[in-house]
């Protein structure tokens, strides 16, 4: 306490010396006092209240009278303790801005954020920030809702242990509204396509998608180079046939607000499973959909132009779109495979065997396989490559054996035509006698022939 006393009365000392000297040379006319108030920081009522105090008082004058008095605004110990507590052994991963919603949400505590982030900082809870990088202009966000979507995954231990996993988020250029939000093992195409689709469902079709030059949005002949966008993937095959733009993003700075609400969610959702004892990736994912991207987009959405740029999508093959297709030559054996995959193909109605055609194989979103030949569904299989019962062929019997027909095939009667019961006159002695029914093809009039003379 002492030696603190000691520096601050060396440090007030050297400040009044360096008052009087600069008073002092303003009195004796070798500077103006407009540019001694201007060497002290001080404004020109300050300096003609000092050179009052000065002239009154001498040099004790222009000591500072607020030394020594604690200040109106001053925050009680006990709430400073509380707040240090309640970091320390509670909120210890929150980033300071969460901390302090926290603290005036959960506890009702109300302090400014500079207070808390000086007290943090200065409690050493808390490092200071690094200098900021170059300065970057924002790119405008578009006017309406859905004229633009941004879908990335952030790769990161969202449950606070030593697993990772990726949490794929699609939201709103013009509102940062989240559309979408799943914890998954791994960015791929099939987790890619299942957030695109549950959008499209819920939200409606959209204008244009944002997105990084990952292999499952864009194929790169050469890293670094521009995407050939006369390869398309798998995603952006299913995008064009919904009409929707696919944009490549060429830096992380060019996808910064995607960047930036991924730098939200690192700093909060982590925190907000350990407090909700949330351990799961079904149970994070339950969190996700039924409270907290509700809490999200209610504390960080902004508003937009009147109006949407969406719209309902009257598509009923949505199933059938977002699949990974591919084209396979059928073997002699009406087998198709991918891989060490193999699926036989049975006798469809409209073909014996579809042996040297090509088909189509989709694999849908639930591993389900369905193989298609053009309009025709040949053949359906689970994920075990086990055909499934009745989801792509139907039995009727026929003369003599049972016949299959494929999916989509109306059924056509093999019976024979009714025959149309028609009455007739007896004609001349010179004709045989006509039968008593005749096809009703055989609608012509019958005339007799006059004999012969």
């Amino acid at each position: 306490m002492v030696d603190e006393a000691l520096r601050y009365s060396a440090a007030e000392m050297e400040r009044m010396m360096k008052v009087q000297d600069v008073l002092l040379k303003a009195m004796a006319k070798k500077i103006t006092w407009w540019a001694a108030a201007e060497i002290l920081g001080v404004c020109d009522r300050t300096m003609r209240r000092w050179r009052d105090r000065m002239e009154a008082n001498g040099y004790a004058g222009l000591a500072d009278r607020r030394k020594g008095k604690p200040s109106a605004q001053r925050i009680p110990v006990a709430t400073v303790e509380e707040v240090l507590r309640l970091y320390r052994e509670e909120y210890f991963d929150l980033n300071i801005r969460h901390f302090h919603e926290k603290l005036e949400d959960k506890h009702k505590i109300n302090l400014s954020y500079t207070w808390v982030q000086k007290a943090l900082q200065g409690a050493g809870l808390v490092a200071k920030r690094h200098k900021r990088g170059p300065h970057r202009r924002r790119r405008p966000r578009r006017p309406m809702p859905g004229m633009l979507l941004h879908i990335d995954g952030s790769k990161h231990q969202w449950l606070n242990d030593d697993r990772w996993h990726d949490l794929i988020v699609i939201l709103d250029d013009a509102t940062s509204e989240i559309y979408y939000a799943q914890l998954v093992e791994e960015e791929s195409t099939r987790t890619v396509m299942a957030g695109l689709r549950e959008v499209i469902e819920n939200q409606g079709l959209f204008c244009a998608l944002y997105s990084d030059r990952g292999s499952h949005f864009f194929v790169t002949i050469k890293a670094g180079e521009k995407v050939d966008k006369h390869r398309p993937t798998q995603v952006g095959r299913a995008m064009k046939e919904l009409g929707v733009q696919t944009i490549a993003a060429y830096s992380p700075q060019a996808r910064g607000r995607s960047e930036r609400s991924f730098g939200t969610w690192q700093g909060r959702l982590p925190q907000e499973l350990r407090l909700a004892g949330i351990t799961t990736v079904d149970g994070a994912n339950a969190f996700l959909r039924e409270r907290y991207i509700g809490e999200f987009n209610a504390k960080f959405s902004v508003a937009a132009e009147k109006g949407t740029a969406f719209r309902r999508t009257s598509r009923s093959d949505l199933n059938w779109i977002f699949t990974i297709q591919t084209e396979r030559t059928v073997n002699k054996d009406n087998t198709v495979a991918i891989g060490n995959r193999s699926w036989q193909i049975d006798k469809t109605r409209f073909r014996n065997t579809l042996a040297g055609t090509t088909v189509t194989i989709h694999e849908h979103l639930d591993e389900t396989v369905s193989i298609r030949f053009g309009p025709h569904v040949v053949g359906r299989f689970d994920s075990e490559g086990v055909k499934l019962n009745g989801a792509t062929t139907e039995k009727r019997r026929g003369k003599g054996e049972s016949v299959e027909t494929g999916e989509n095939q109306k059924q056509v009667s093999s019976a024979a035509h009714t025959l149309l019961e028609i009455q007739h006159k007896p004609l001349d002695s010179h004709f045989s006698t006509a039968p008593a029914t005749v096809s009703a093809v055989s609608k012509a009039k019958i005339k007799p022939h006059k004999a012969a003379a």
